[in-house]
């Protein structure tokens, strides 16, 4: 008699004869997330709970008088505010310039690689030097864009102008990311097939159709995951972009949160508060990933 229909797909497995094997080549990894992960932040958590001195001789438990305190001051309030507009502008800002030229360079059909190669190079500069780069080509004295934007009527000094520190600030870390995420969108537009493309513009879809309605609706997941990782990148690692320009300052005006933390931690010795900062740090980031997971993610077509 003979078998009709497709045969069974057989699935390889591996199988591990020596049972420690695994967990040996798992010990690594785990030891690196409990000493550089876990451990940091459950002692974040402990000394958020406590008021130190600032040699850490004593200490006290206060339960969650640091966190009261926190809320009631009207810096850290005002940071919230910074960290929030600074977040939104550096992920809009990123995402919409990787994806400009992500988009300019597919349609090259010769030196594709050669542009690629040369908008990758940012995102191989240390985010200090990046910082540092922004601020002398800022700088009111002898940079370059002042003096062109003078010419404008805008007379630019970033050290007195908060407004002005955080356009600066931005930028910069703007530029240390677009790399990034130039080469996702680029790899998600690469993997769009072209038949759907070309059958839209047979029908007669012009480019900005076939982008909105075709391409961008594709290019969902690759979008929703940079979302996340820029997000997570203006949230913690532009620590050493404001360091290197801005130093908080003016007023305040760009004192994110993970700037806050080092500031009122390192340099002004308030270890008790700044524990507490860096948790509410941690739980924010939590509550945004879950929030663009359980939201957001419904809008992803895979």
């Amino acid at each position: 008699m003979l078998q009709t229909g497709r045969p069974r797909m057989q699935t390889k497995r591996t199988i591990f004869p020596n049972k420690v094997l695994p967990y040996a080549l798992l010990a690594p990894q785990i030891a690196i997330t409990v000493v550089f992960f876990l451990w940091p932040a459950g002692q974040a958590v402990v000394s958020s709970f406590l008021r130190e001195d600032p040699f850490g001789l004593a200490s006290t438990f206060v339960w969650f008088e640091n966190y009261t305190r926190l809320f009631e001051d009207p810096a850290y309030v005002d940071s919230l505010r910074v960290t929030a507009a600074f977040a939104i502008a550096v992920t809009f800002c990123s995402m919409t310039f990787a994806l400009l030229l992500a988009v300019a360079v597919n349609r090259l059909i010769r030196l594709g690689g050669v542009y690629t190669t040369l908008l990758v190079w940012p995102y191989a500069v240390a985010p200090v030097v990046a910082g540092v780069l922004w601020w002398f080509l800022f700088n009111p004295t002898i940079g370059i864009l002042p003096y062109l934007l003078s010419f404008m009527g805008v007379h630019w000094n970033h050290r007195i102008n908060g407004n002005h520190a955080m356009i600066m600030l931005v930028v910069a870390a703007s530029w240390k990311q677009i790399s990034y995420n130039f080469l996702f969108f680029v790899a998600g537009l690469q993997s769009i097939p072209r038949s759907l493309i070309e059958a839209a513009a047979i029908d007669g879809a012009g480019p900005m159709k076939r982008f909105w309605t075709i391409i961008f609706p594709l290019l969902s997941p690759t979008t929703f995951f940079l979302l996340i990782i820029n997000v997570n990148y203006a949230m913690f690692d532009t620590f050493s972009i404001v360091d290197a320009t801005t130093g908080g300052g003016p007023a305040g005006a760009t004192n994110i949160l993970v700037f806050k933390v080092f500031a009122d931690g390192i340099l002004g010795l308030n270890i008790g508060s700044s524990a507490a900062q860096s948790v509410i740090l941690m739980m924010i980031v939590i509550a945004l990933t879950f929030v663009q997971f359980r939201y957001v993610e419904r809008r992803v077509q895979y």
